[in-house]
This record gives C-alpha cells, sequence and structure tokens, in this order.
C-alpha cells in the first residue's frame, strides 16, 4: 500500500483495485478487461475510473500503452525496454526481453537519428494451434 501512496496519486479504493489488479500482470490487458474484473468487486464503478487511472499511469511512465492491436489498446505494467510476440488469431501477447541488432540502411533512415525499436513478432499461440484456428 505504502509504494501506492509513494506514487503521489489519490488512492481511492476502486483506483487501488486497479493497480493491484496491474502489479505483475503479464495479460496485457486491455481497459475492457480491467473494468470488467475490477467492477466484480466495485459494481458501481464507471469505464471512466478505469480509463483515467491508465491514463494517469500512463503520463507518469509506470504504464505502456500498446497499440499493435487495432481493435483495442492494451496495457502492460512492465515499463523496461522489451518486445511482443502477438497470436494472430486470439491476440494474446507474450513479453520477449531480448536486445535485437538491427541496423537501418542509412538511405533508408535520412536524418533521423535512431534512439531505440520495439518489435513485434505475430504467430499462432499454442492454444489456437491446438485447436486448429
Amino acid at each position: 500500500m505504502q509504494k501506492y501512496r509513494d506514487m503521489g496519486i489519490k488512492l481511492t479504493p476502486q483506483r487501488l483495485a486497479i493497480l493491484e489488479y496491474l502489479e505483475g500482470n503479464e495479460d496485457h490487458p486491455s481497459a475492457d478487461d480491467i473494468y470488467t474484473e475490477i467492477k466484480k468487486k466495485f459494481p458501481m464503478m464507471s469505464f471512466a475510473t478505469v480509463y483515467n487511472t491508465l491514463e494517469t499511469l500512463k503520463k507518469r511512465g509506470d504504464l505502456v500503452e500498446l497499440t499493435i492491436d487495432p481493435e483495442r489498446r492494451h496495457y502492460d505494467p512492465d515499463t523496461r525496454h522489451h518486445h511482443h510476440l502477438i497470436c494472430r488469431k486470439c491476440k494474446k501477447i507474450l513479453d520477449i526481453h531480448r536486445d535485437f541488432s538491427i541496423e537501418i540502411p542509412e538511405d533508408q533512415k535520412g536524418t533521423f537519428e535512431v534512439l531505440g525499436n520495439h518489435i513485434e513478432f505475430y504467430g499462432i499461440c499454442p492454444s489456437c494451434k491446438m485447436k486448429g484456428e
């Protein structure tokens, strides 16, 4: 509880439940996923509470918004630099904690100074593969 207070954001019971849900979560949940889960404990909570909390955490650098699924945004509480592996069928997302050395040819990057990268790998997860999807 103290570490959340140290974040310097107002802690309501709903916001605390959202923070606890995100802590260590590797599922890359969407705002809808978080809302559905937290609403079980706080039925009167609005979607705006979830969205505003996610926006606050994102602006503070405590959460990364992933826009790799065009149908909905996902959120990643792991703010360390890493890449993602995404299932083309069910949209499951896995973290890839490895650096990849990729050089952009000079004629392609123009005058850009490359500061980093985020690589998205795509495939079919074992579950979808077993289902024959």
